[in-house]
């Protein structure tokens, strides 16, 4: 499992919680956030950095990509690419938004490669053409999570500025479309109003895992043993343990380093 930080932790966290048995590598890839702002050319490099990693060095059995970006720029490529499931999170939080819709009308929020990059659009056409869809760009919410700043009059301005067109559009189900977003929840609650149902991807796309690992028959289990978990980052170490410990939970205690091979070789020459 990877992302550009700290967000696809909201997905390890519920996939530790679902699938206590499974073994999990999560890397965060720190030292090149964020994704968002970046071209989707520049995040299916990186991210064919970190899969050649997980599948290649570390064997693993099945890719999540739990960030939304690298959702949009990756996900066709590596599946192209590799023989082990990949999976995305942009479908699973789709086919959510629908389930929990009452009036029809939806939104997404999410970073503004994830806008950009119309994925959201072209999954729902797949899922429910009839529905009304709206993507809503919110640059500034990754960094306030990375800097584990989740709540305060800062956040709440920008939110208050960033969700008006939700509100606006008289948005019933909102989707936080970025893995960081969950987050805080707190704050976009505050402002969008309980009338507006938020939906996240990170338990649906758990879900998703478990019904594709079961189907595959590539599922652990059997004994009751518990998984090793093991974090990786592309950042400072300390400063990862830190921050995301404080958002996954004691499970995150000695994360290991990597260097991307793109970085190994600039700093060689």
């Amino acid at each position: 499992m990877f992302d550009s930080g700290f967000g696809g932790l909201t997905v390890a966290r519920a996939t530790i919680d679902l699938l206590p048995e499974e073994n999990l590598i999560y890397l965060g890839d720190n030292a090149r956030y964020p994704y968002g702002a970046k071209p989707l050319d520049e995040v299916l490099r990186f991210s064919l950095e970190i899969a050649d990693y997980l599948v290649n060095e570390r064997k693993v059995k099945a890719l999540v990509i739990a960030c939304n970006t690298a959702t949009a720029a990756a996900l066709a490529a590596l599946r192209t690419m590799y023989d082990i499931p990949i999976l995305g999170v942009i479908e699973p939080g789709l086919r959510a938004l629908v389930q929990a819709s009452v009036r029809n009308r939806v939104g997404v929020i999410g970073t503004i490669g994830t806008v950009e990059s119309g994925e959201y659009e072209r999954a729902m056409a797949n899922i429910e053409p009839n529905i009304f869809l709206r993507s809503y760009a919110c640059p500034g919410f990754v960094e306030f999570v990375e800097r584990g700043e989740l709540v305060g009059r800062q956040v709440m301005v920008l939110a208050e500025r960033l969700l008006a067109p939700v509100l606006a559009d008289e948005i019933d189900t909102l989707l936080l479309g970025c893995t960081h977003y969950p987050y805080l929840a707190r704050v976009i609650s505050d402002v969008v109003g309980r009338s507006t149902v938020l939906v996240s991807s990170a338990d649906e796309t758990a879900f998703a895992l478990m019904r594709l690992l079961s189907e595959l028959d590539l599922q652990n289990g059997g004994n009751g043993a518990r998984g090793h978990v093991e974090f990786v980052s592309s950042g400072d170490i300390v400063s990862f343990t830190r921050v995301g410990s404080r958002l996954l939970g004691p499970e995150l205690g000695n994360a290991k380093p990597w260097t991307p091979p793109s970085q190994a070789t600039e700093t060689d020459s």
